[in-house]
């Protein structure tokens, strides 16, 4: 990808994230600090209900519409990106069990942020759908066991991904905004 500067939408900073993140497959997040090398698998499922749970605070605090500098999102904005993202993984998990090496639809993460207005939604019912979201890519994630577990699918970028590689590297999506938002590490 070329260089993308940051643009401006009513009066809000987007600044696109162009970032080729695969690398915390092979080593520990150096901000966040989670190292999916020393993930299980089967505990998946239960950091993502863990992550999703760690959500409510700061979506119920009284600032969590205001970003903290013009170029970093809100507790909000990072919640709605959250939501969207188990809702984007759980579909492409559905593919990834149904399909042979399915190749993923595109998704532009500050497209959609613009075009669902991310700053202007409820905080109460973000935190709301994305327990949902949460509930059902876990619910999903139990349901993969033995030689599933191998499945192939693919990114248009050309990432491959087997169905444990692709969990091991979708946690760490929620799991680094949470950091975004607190500020806490990984344990």
């Amino acid at each position: 990808m070329g260089y993308l500067p940051p643009f401006r939408v009513e009066g809000v900073t987007i600044v696109p994230d162009e970032k080729d993140w695969t690398w915390v497959l092979r080593r520990p997040c150096p901000e966040c600090g989670l190292d999916t090398t020393t993930v299980a698998r089967e505990d998946i499922p239960a950091m993502i209900l863990a992550n999703a749970e760690a959500w409510h605070a700061p979506l119920a605090a009284p600032d969590a519409v205001r970003r903290p500098e013009p170029g970093k999102w809100s507790a909000l904005e990072y919640g709605c990106h959250v939501r969207d993202v188990l809702r984007l993984y759980d579909y492409r998990l559905v593919l990834m069990l149904t399909e042979d090496d399915p190749l993923y639809p595109n998704w532009n993460q500050d497209d959609t942020a613009v075009a669902d207005r991310y700053d202007t939604q409820d905080p109460a019912m973000v935190s709301g759908e994305l327990d949902s979201a949460a509930r059902a890519i876990a619910a999903r994630f139990r349901t993969v066991t033995g030689p599933l577990w191998e499945r192939p699918g693919r990114r248009s970028d050309g990432a491959a991904f087997t169905i444990e590689t692709f969990a091991r590297y979708f946690i760490h999506d929620p799991v680094h905004h949470l950091y975004d938002v607190t500020g806490q590490r990984h344990a």
